[in-house]
């Protein structure tokens, strides 16, 4: 499974200067430094400790998604660690968007796998099978995640965008970048900001 549009030169900072709407929490950060994926969300919702969930939705994955998981607000247990990342990219997963914690930082740096989260905690969740689903709708740094919707991640953030009018953003972030190297270049030639916007709000 793909996205059906490469976003691998979209930067979600691009997309924040003319949306508004479909950015996580910056509280999620990535694991990885300088690192972007980009694909279509699988959803997961996991209560608690119950870790069960996730074994089921990562056996279903798709290559080329990315997991997103809805914490139902535990801030406590990591969800995520050495195995689930082999389990991921087993199954050809991208990276995976965590509103919690994940545990086993250095395997995850190891196996290269791109992870957004809150943080790291050494307490994990457990195969209770209490609950949860997969494949629904979710809440995920504060915005709602649809299945297939497009997820975009980089090191400024977790940007999501509805797989119908992606393609839209993502050439009108693109004609902004490229813009913007005339800019900088005409900035280092000399001229002023002042004098190169002539008073027009211009990207930072």
């Amino acid at each position: 499974m793909t996205s059906q549009i490469d976003l691998s030169d979209i930067e979600t900072a691009t997309l924040g200067h003319f949306l508004e709407s479909g950015f996580m929490s910056p509280a999620l950060q990535g694991l990885l430094p300088g690192r972007t994926v980009f694909g279509p969300a699988l959803t997961v919702r996991m209560l608690g400790d119950d870790g069960a969930m996730l074994t089921e939705a990562l056996s279903a994955a798709k290559p080329g998604q990315v997991i997103v998981i809805d914490r139902c607000g535990d801030l406590r247990h990591a969800c995520w660690g050495a195995v689930t990342t082999a389990a991921a990219k087993a199954r050809g997963v991208v990276g995976a968007v965590i509103d919690g914690f994940v545990t086993d930082r250095s395997a995850i740096e190891q196996a290269d796998f791109p992870v957004w989260c809150r943080g790291r905690s050494p307490i994990t969740t457990k195969p209770r099978g209490l609950g949860g689903d997969f494949n629904v709708t979710v809440g995920c740094g504060g915005v709602s995640v649809r299945p297939g919707d497009i997820i975009l991640a980089d090191e400024n953030g977790v940007a999501v965008l509805d797989k119908d009018q992606a393609a839209t953003h993502a050439a009108r972030a693109r004609k902004m970048q490229e813009d913007e190297i005339t800019i900088l270049e005409r900035l280092r030639a000399g001229e002023t900001l002042a004098e190169i916007t002539r008073g027009a709000k211009q990207p930072a």
